[in-house]
């Protein structure tokens, strides 16, 4: 980036940023900005900063509150999710957000496993029991398609009770997965290349054969049996989808991330209608990525081919959706090494010169909420931006973890924190108590 860019980044974020200063009314610029869309995308530029998570609950305490938020939508999987979504509405055997949160067992647990969403989940469920005995209690619900085979037991475990002779059906279905061990990657190389047959014509049949009995499940006991009904269908409909989601794995990355953030909005989708069957005003506040929740047409993404849940979202809903990002400019993170690696407490570098975040930096306002609707064009030029998720690799910083992006058409707005730090997890390991050691580590110059 030219110093003359730079400045003029500088001087237009001076002249549009909104300090946070820590107040109960630092978002009411924000909640004005949202207005009454119905859909309000909280992203994250890491998926492991305490400040992110801090901020994206109180700013949806604020949407349930004085907007009528009504679903909070996650990027996790959908049975995981769904057993939070029963602890906070008081339908659950769990005695505390803790035991609800214990489904989270694969790879990155910290994500949902941490300090501040168990706060964030008590707190819903209190304000969920506060509400009138009659009135809809505020849900939570996941939108990732990554368990296959939790899914499965799902769908089983449901049928089981309403229909066994259909469980049977089920369990002859989804045998054809057996052979591979709960292996879903293992799964999907053999059936891409022709090493094993294929399940999906399974699946579909059982999806198809679900909702086909959708109208006599689904009535037999009122507004729990819709819930439950709709539990089901959406895990065997995720089903389907995983299924095609780890063959494509082999076939290259753009089908998949496209696969998965077509399911993530689908997921969404179905949940609004079937919020707004049971009678309420379908009102949600989505958690994801920015990655993800960032219109990909602004970004790189879209040179690829590739496409996300925030263009998605925009596209079917237009300005009924208001996408917020965050970023950071250093400050620690928690995040693995490697792929199913450990958590660990990491540093996260100053951000390189020629990105947004140093530009934001470098206006000398800590904290700031930046407006980006009707803005200044400073912001319509593509910039690099940085982005991390489960993995850091400071070491190959620039190319593994930054891209461009033209902010304005990116997001309605973006919130930054100059210095965050590190997310923490429930199950703190070594690493990450010990945290990273200074560069300069081990001669301390």
């Amino acid at each position: 980036m030219a110093i003359a860019e730079q400045t003029s980044i500088i001087d237009a974020v001076r002249e549009a940023a909104q300090p946070l200063e820590g107040n109960a009314r630092d978002y009411d610029p924000l909640l004005k900005l949202i207005g009454n869309a119905h859909f309000c995308l909280l992203g994250e530029a890491t998926h492991g900063t305490h400040d992110f998570y801090r901020e994206r609950a109180e700013i949806t305490k604020r949407l349930i509150k004085e907007k009528d938020f009504t679903a909070i939508a996650v990027e996790a999987d959908w049975p995981d999710a769904f057993r939070v979504n029963r602890y906070v509405r008081g339908l659950s055997d769990d005695g505390s957000a803790d035991e609800a949160l214990s489904g989270f067992k694969r790879f990155p647990t910290w994500m949902w496993r941490n300090t501040v969403v168990v706060d964030f989940v008590e707190w819903l469920r209190d304000y969920n029991s506060s509400l009138p005995t009659n009135a809809a209690k505020v849900g939570f619900y996941g939108l990732d398609l990554y368990s296959l085979y939790t899914s499965i037991e799902a769908v089983l475990g449901y049928l089981n009770k309403i229909d066994p002779a259909a469980a049977k059906r089920a369990r002859y279905r989804y045998s054809c997965f057996e052979h591979f061990a709960e292996d879903t990657q293992a799964y999907g190389y053999a059936a891409n290349f022709g090493l094993t047959e294929s399940c999906e014509r399974e699946v579909i049949q059982q999806l198809i054969e679900l909702r086909r009995q959708a109208a006599d499940y689904a009535s037999r006991d009122g507004r729990v049996a819709q819930d439950e009904f709709f539990f089901a269908e959406q895990n065997a409909r995720l089903v389907l989808n995983a299924e095609r989601y780890y063959r494509s794995m082999f076939r290259g990355r753009v089908e998949s991330w496209n696969l998965r953030d077509q399911h993530m909005a689908e997921t969404l989708g179905a949940l609004v209608t079937h919020l707004n069957a049971q009678g309420q005003r379908a009102k949600v506040a989505v958690w994801e990525h920015n990655s993800h929740l960032g219109d990909a047409r602004a970004t790189y993404m879209a040179d690829y081919g590739e496409l996300n849940v925030g263009q998605l979202v925009r596209e079917r809903y237009g300005s009924e959706a208001v996408l917020v990002g965050f970023t950071t400019y250093k400050g620690t993170v928690t995040a693995a090494s490697d792929w199913d690696g450990p958590a660990e407490r990491k540093r996260v570098r100053p951000a390189l010169e020629d990105s947004y975040e140093a530009s934001f930096h470098h206006a000398d306002i800590p904290n700031f909420l930046l407006p980006l609707r009707n803005p200044d064009e400073t912001f319509r030029d593509p910039q690099l931006e940085r982005a991390i998720g489960v993995i850091y690799l400071p070491r190959t910083e620039r190319q593994s973890h930054y891209f461009e992006a033209r902010l304005s058409d990116q997001f309605d707005a973006v919130i930054h924190f100059d210095e965050t730090r590190a997310l923490e997890p429930l199950e703190r390991q070594a690493l990450w108590v010990t945290g990273e050691p200074p560069e300069s580590y081990p001669t301390g110059i």
